[in-house]
């Protein structure tokens, strides 16, 4: 917002150490100055912005003694607010042919010996390994893994440590970029990811973005395997789907190239198990001794939710940590839910994308009661690099819990 106000009136904002200046803007000026920076057909009312000064007195000299934004109404007979123009508060200066509206600025920095730069609304770090020497850190990309998250208003991307031995690094921001393929495509870019090669972990939107999958409710959603969402009779009882070998543009759902290798990708473990408990809650009946448990456990749930399985992490730990919970269930139930507590085991787990040996032994008929009986003696540990055994959330409920 500052570096917008920059632009348009020629000055930096300032005064924001003195509380007599304003420190916050309205919603309407920050929408029409933002619409603006990106070349919409927008502009203020005025070329000079209201200059605040230190009041001098509460009668004469201090706007807000002056003016009662409580008093201001809107309609056609609202009476109009006087607004005045003192040594403490000028008034703003309207746009004239004199001081014409201005032009918004070319985005794109031509680079420099900076360490961040900006491009297209993207605010970036363009020496990375600069920014690890500067804070005396080996630059190893092997140690670090790149997080891409998005949103509606929002593009950030940051450097996490696998052992969590060091702080994250904020590398990238963005409050102008819309959540979309040419968007990552940048990001990536501008970070110089060919050369670093980080591993890359997101939620499952950006998994897809970065494989190049196509949006929606798609027949081939997944990267891993050509899992037909369409199927849905097949869903709980098949258990070996194709693996996706090739991402050719306009096959099997891929709609734009592949911005990483697929090897590279990590899926995001809260997300995975989010879907987990999801489908073991709406699996069982909903008249059952378990479900009527989980209503007593959170009263201040909503049976809509607790039907739909939509909980969050910290009610997924209560749950695990009840010994209650698994005697209200009956054998099939609670072998998938010990399959689950074991998978949830491990907190700091880097990613799900591939199960263990031991997992892969729970979705066999013959080795699941083994795998429960022994109570998951070790923590699981995530494999990043075997795609042959990856799986995903719903994948790995619907293997665990058909094999019973």
């Amino acid at each position: 917002m500052c570096e917008t106000y920059k632009a348009y009136f020629g000055m930096p904002v300032g005064d924001q150490d003195k509380p007599w200046a304003p420190h916050f803007t309205c919603e309407h000026c920050k929408k029409t100055l933002e619409g603006w920076y990106r070349g919409e057909k927008r502009a203020m009312h005025f070329a000079v912005p209201r200059i605040w000064r230190e009041p001098t007195d509460h009668s004469t000299n201090c706007y807000l003694c002056m003016v009662d934004p409580s008093k201001r109404r809107t309609g056609k007979n609202a009476t109009p607010v006087t607004y005045p123009d003192i040594p403490s508060s000028i008034a703003p200066v309207p746009h004239c042919p004199e001081l014409p509206i201005p032009t918004p600025p070319d985005r794109a920095t031509p680079p420099s010996e900076e360490s961040s730069s900006h491009q297209d609304g993207l605010c970036f770090c363009n020496n990375v390994a600069g920014l690890f020497e500067a804070i005396g850190i080996t630059c190893n990309p092997n140690e670090w893994r790149l997080f891409i998250d998005s949103s509606c208003k929002s593009l950030k991307a940051v450097l996490l440590h696998n052992g969590n031995k060091y702080p994250s690094l904020p590398v990238a921001h963005s409050v102008h970029l819309k959540e979309e393929y040419t968007s990552v495509k940048m990001l990536l870019g501008a970070l110089k990811y060919d050369e670093y090669g980080w591993e890359v972990i997101g939620d499952f939107k950006m998994v897809s973005f970065l494989m190049g999958l196509q949006g929606g409710f798609t027949k081939y959603p997944c990267f891993i395997c050509l899992w037909d969402s369409r199927d849905t009779k097949a869903h709980y009882h098949r258990r070996d789907w194709p693996q996706r070998t090739e991402f050719t543009v306009g096959k099997n759902n891929v709609k734009w190239e592949p911005l990483v290798d697929p090897r590279k990708v990590l899926m995001p473990p809260l997300h995975i198990k989010l879907g987990l408990i999801k489908q073991f809650v709406r699996a069982p009946d909903k008249e059952s001794r378990a479900f009527n448990y989980l209503q007593d456990l959170f009263p201040k749930l909503c049976e809509a939710k607790i039907k739909a399985g939509v909980f969050v992490g910290p009610q997924i730990k209560k749950i695990i940590e009840c010994s209650e919970f698994p005697k209200k269930l009956n054998r099939k139930e609670r072998a998938a839910w010990n399959s689950f507590v074991a998978v949830s085991w491990r907190k700091e787990l880097l990613s799900l994308a591939a199960m263990t040996d031991g997992i892969q032994k729970a979705i066999t008929r013959e080795g699941l009661l083994q795998q429960v009986n022994s109570d998951w003696p070790q923590p699981l540990k995530a494999q990043v690099h075997c795609s042959s055994k990856r799986i995903s959330a719903r994948h790995l409920y619907e293997l665990i819990y058909s094999t019973t």
